[in-house]
């Protein structure tokens, strides 16, 4: 059950980072590497007020907040200084590196005593005992939704629609008189908040930040929004942002099934590259199977 509990907690917290790698890679066809630094941001920031005493719910607001404002850098980057799109991520999530550092003041803050959002006195003031081994899984599909539920209304906006016209065609978003690169820096900035919000619960889930552990971030993101865009496309019940939770709850748990099977827990990273490509070749494999067909 432990286990469980531990996938499912897991791929929700990765799911609202893999909800903005969503927006950069499919919607607006941007392969954006901010993402391995606005994760860590996020929960260099959250971990940083929550030492000092803010509020644990506040905290998630002001990291969102945080990640907006690095993808907006990494818009400008690309917009107005006419930096490649692969360039400027890379700019800004090496920048983002030492940014981290100074935010956190060290490479490793523990918040073992501290309130998070799953650990308060609120919280222990109504919450019956019978429910607290499940509260950390129950506040973070709260969180998750309330993200999914909110991208999912904006995508429904006007400005929504550009963003996904843009992907497509940035010419014909001109020709429509509206400015494409402003739409691009919306995005991106939308994209790096979400990916922030889900390292500050993440920060908030394990007690502690680290200054490493956005490395890899952008795969697991890739690999959740691959296998839950491939595998449910079909259904059309679901929506692409659900598809994508769904897609990270499975990756981690093929990822604990790996353990399970005996592989160390610290060749992750490379479980991971390996779990990727898999999945890389597989999606490719039936892209040419359907050209083949047509």
């Amino acid at each position: 059950m432990d286990i469980i509990l531990g996938i499912l907690e897991q791929g929700l917290i990765f799911g609202i980072m893999a909800l903005g790698v969503y927006m950069t890679y499919k919607i607006l066809d941007f392969p954006d590497l901010t993402v391995d630094g606005s994760f860590p941001l996020g929960a260099a920031v959250a971990a940083v007020l929550v030492t000092k005493g803010i509020n644990p719910y506040l905290t998630l607001l002001i990291s969102f907040g945080c990640g907006v404002l690095a993808g907006m850098l990494t818009g400008l980057i690309h917009v107005k200084l006419k930096v490649r799109d692969l360039l400027s991520g890379i700019i800004m999530m090496t920048a983002l590196y030492t940014i981290n550092l100074k935010i956190a003041g060290k490479a490793n803050l523990p918040l073992f005593s501290k309130e998070t959002i799953f650990d308060n006195r609120l919280l222990d003031s109504f919450v019956p005992e019978s429910i607290k081994p499940y509260m950390t899984l129950i506040i973070i599909i709260i969180v998750t939704f309330i993200a999914k539920y909110l991208l999912d209304a904006y995508l429904k906006t006007k400005s929504g629609y550009l963003l996904r016209a843009v992907g497509d065609n940035d010419q014909l978003v001109t020709c429509l008189a509206k400015d494409a690169g402003l739409v691009k820096i919306v995005g991106l900035a939308l994209s790096n908040g979400l990916v922030a919000l889900g390292g500050a619960v993440y920060a908030h889930e394990e007690r502690f930040f680290d200054i490493s552990m956005g490395t890899g971030t952008i795969v697991i993101g890739l690999a959740s929004v691959i296998i839950g865009t491939n595998l449910f496309k079909n259904i059309t019940i679901l929506r692409a942002t659900s598809s994508v939770l769904i897609g990270s709850i499975i990756y981690k748990a093929c990822v604990a099934a790996a353990i399970a099977c005996g592989l160390d827990s610290s060749s992750m990273k490379l479980i991971t590259a390996i779990l990727f490509l898999i999945i890389l070749v597989i999606s490719m494999d039936k892209k040419r199977k359907v050209k083949t067909n047509a």
